[in-house]
């Protein structure tokens, strides 16, 4: 069993959660898989998946993992963990299977506020299972002996991050290998997303909200006012909490140009998880000018594929300009010698309630070919926020 707790997930997961049932009690989702690299799966590794599949639905949260969660998140009501102690995985809401190429595909549909915590633990299962049917096994020493070098760099040069890893992660064991050996020897290590072992080893909860928000959004009320909309909606809910804004959902430019004086004060900063971050510093820092804000008092937070030594030379762009952090993932929990999975799963389509028609969810984003969603879709989207439209594969 990979998924032993209901907590091994990203916080952000949870956040969403609440936001919908808060504001879109209704409204329903479909997330759907993609491997980027086509992966051909086999009968086995499917047969596999699905028992982990029907273990997910004996998953409850406990009485003090309840507990703990409502003294540490202030941000989410004690209401929202009740409910969630009732929460159940439903492996009936699950489709998968592999077609004629033995391509994975992996479809979940439910209300919103239930489906979004599908993703990160569907992945992670997708991901170890495959290491597993590979026979990639990882060499504790390697890994500790790697890990050392990165904390080595981040201490010496006082480099902010957070672990970022759950979905993408080798296995279960690396994860908690590697945070453990980041709560004891990294001095400038914030936190983690993962609930479960921030829990475990008493580290700080990390995360916001995701591209699906945005995508929700985008898909209900228009591309030219999802980020806008998205922004304030969230702060309805969360009131200042939770203020670093995702900026690159429909490209980090028409986000900026989106941003109004408003959000610009009240978020404490934005993610930046694709594109040229050197750039985006220099337009980030300069739209906040533009709106008379001190930019040495925002902070972004760099979560693009990053490791360490691409940290640091973030960091010595930013100093003076701005303050920043630094998401990292793969790099921290699959660094073990073998090729890491590319896979996600996104929010592929939504309807604000059950009589109103699918409508299609896309995301852009700031590195070239890396949309996602119906290619049509995609196209009117681009069309819309007058975009250069890309070919249609």
């Amino acid at each position: 069993m990979i998924i032993k707790t209901i907590l091994d997930t990203d916080l952000y997961k949870f956040t969403t959660s609440y936001a919908y049932i808060k504001l879109f009690p209704y409204a329903m989702g479909r997330f759907s898989f993609n491997d980027r690299d086509k992966t051909e799966y086999t009968e086995e590794f499917l047969a596999k998946l699905k028992m982990e599949i029907a273990h997910l639905s004996r998953l409850k949260l406990t009485d003090n993992e309840l507990e703990y969660m409502t003294r540490h998140c202030r941000f989410l009501p004690r209401v929202y963990w009740e409910w969630l102690s009732s929460f159940r995985f439903d492996p009936e809401k699950i489709e998968v299977y592999l077609d004629e190429a033995n391509l994975l595909h992996i479809e979940v549909t439910d209300l919103l506020y239930k489906v979004t915590l599908y993703e990160v633990p569907l992945l992670a299962i997708v991901s170890e299972i495959k290491n597993r049917s590979s026979g990639n096994i990882a060499d504790p020493d390697l890994i500790i002996s790697k890990l050392s070098e990165k904390v080595v760099l981040s201490n010496l040069h006082k480099l902010p991050f957070s672990e970022f890893g759950t979905r993408r992660r080798f296995s279960v064991d690396v994860q908690k290998t590697v945070i453990k050996y980041l709560s004891e020897k990294a001095e400038y290590c914030t936190g983690t997303s993962n609930c479960y072992f921030a829990m475990k080893f008493g580290l700080k909860m990390m995360g916001t909200h995701p591209h699906e928000w945005f995508m929700f959004h985008g898909a209900q009320f228009g591309y030219k006012h999802a980020n806008y909309m998205a922004l304030e909606n969230w702060v309805n809910v969360y009131d200042g909490d939770l203020g670093i804004a995702l900026s690159d959902t429909y490209t980090s430019d028409i986000f900026l140009s989106n941003l109004s004086r408003k959000q610009a004060k009240l978020f404490d900063g934005v993610r930046c998880d694709s594109g040229d971050e050197f750039e985006f510093i220099d337009k980030l820092t300069t739209r906040y000018k533009e709106f008379g804000i001190d930019t040495t008092t925002k902070t972004i937070v760099f979560s693009n594929a990053l490791d360490f030594s691409k940290a640091l030379d973030i960091m010595d762009y930013c100093r003076g300009k701005i303050r920043c952090a630094f998401g990292i993932g793969t790099n921290l929990t699959n660094d073990t010698g073998f090729k890491p999975s590319n896979i996600v799963m996104k929010l592929s389509q939504c309807k604000m309630n059950i009589n109103q028609g699918w409508k299609e969810c896309i995301k852009l984003s700031d590195d070239a070919g890396k949309h996602t969603g119906n290619p049509h879709e995609v196209q009117a989207c681009l069309y819309e926020l007058g975009l250069e439209l890309s070919p249609i594969l």
